[in-house]
């Protein structure tokens, strides 16, 4: 599901911090106020899920299909930077479905819908966002009436991967199963995020645990997934982002912002003398 602010969501600075991929070598950036860095404190530790998940009560019967688990130690240095946003609100949210086959199946056919492979993008093509395997390629998707679904399976190791083909910068607050993808407790769109730098993009590898490292994201059981270890695997299922623009952000010789520049062309009329003007 793709949705954008219904109050003109393209009147906006586009823009965000440079985010490397988050795979070992480079260091991406985390997005923090603009007058101080963002905490550095994390929820989640290196020996596993926070402190406290393993006396969290299992859900009482056995849920079938995927959820993703806190995998194994993965290298992702991250640094924080500055980022204001230029709205409190985020300009788009878009919610991303996965199961194993199955459960993709049983799901579409609930919304009375076919399934069909699809490839998508956001933001006017701004933005495309991707789920991809250890071998770098796209998982399979699929579309249903208002749902994208991502098909994986058990054990399957994945990252999220996110491109920018825009000149500014974004920040995104990216969740897995309704958890924060940077400090494992719930997901909010207040939360702060990662940058997307212009040009570039992002790899988001797991839950962070520490400035250097993240627990891999990995599809499992339902029973075995990082919500359901610790107390809550009501949201299982779903992998969900929220867009933010950066204040004051301009591009070009014009000085005019990324955001009103798109916005300006997306509502470009082809046929503005539509009628007939009086004479002189």
């Amino acid at each position: 599901m793709i949705r954008t602010r219904a109050a003109a969501p393209l009147a906006l600075a586009f823009a965000a911090s440079w985010v490397a991929a988050c795979t070992g070598g480079e260091s991406a950036y985390r997005a923090g106020p603009s007058t101080t860095p963002a905490s550095s404190d994390v929820a989640a530790t290196e020996s596993g899920p926070p402190l406290g998940a393993e006396e969290s009560a299992p859900p009482s019967l056995d849920r079938p299909g995927l959820g993703t688990e806190f995998g194994e130690q993965v290298d992702s240095r991250v640094v924080d930077q500055p980022f204001e946003r230029s709205s409190s609100d985020p300009f788009a949210l878009v919610a991303v479905h996965y199961n194993d086959a199955d459960g993709v199946e049983a799901q579409a056919r609930s919304r009375g819908g076919a399934l069909a492979p699809f490839s998508f993008s956001m933001a006017q093509d701004g933005l495309s966002i991707a789920l991809v395997g250890e071998d770098g390629e796209a998982l399979p998707g699929l579309t249903a009436p208002d749902r994208l679904y991502v098909v994986g399976r058990a054990g399957q190791r994945y990252s999220i991967h996110i491109s920018n083909h825009t000149d500014g910068r974004f920040e995104v607050v990216a969740s897995v199963d309704g958890l924060d993808v940077i400090d494992g407790r719930q997901a909010s769109p207040a939360k702060r995020g990662y940058i997307v730098p212009p040009r570039g993009s992002l790899t988001i590898d797991g839950w962070r645990t520490s400035n250097d490292r993240v627990a891999a994201f990995r599809f499992a059981p339902v029973r075995d997934s990082y919500a359901s270890r610790t107390g809550d695997d009501r949201n299982v299922g779903v992998i969900g982002f929220a867009f933010f623009a950066e204040a004051g952000a301009q591009t070009g010789s014009t000085g005019r912002r990324t955001g009103d520049e798109i916005g300006v062309r997306e509502s470009a009329d082809p046929f503005p003398g539509r009628y007939a003007a009086p004479p002189p």
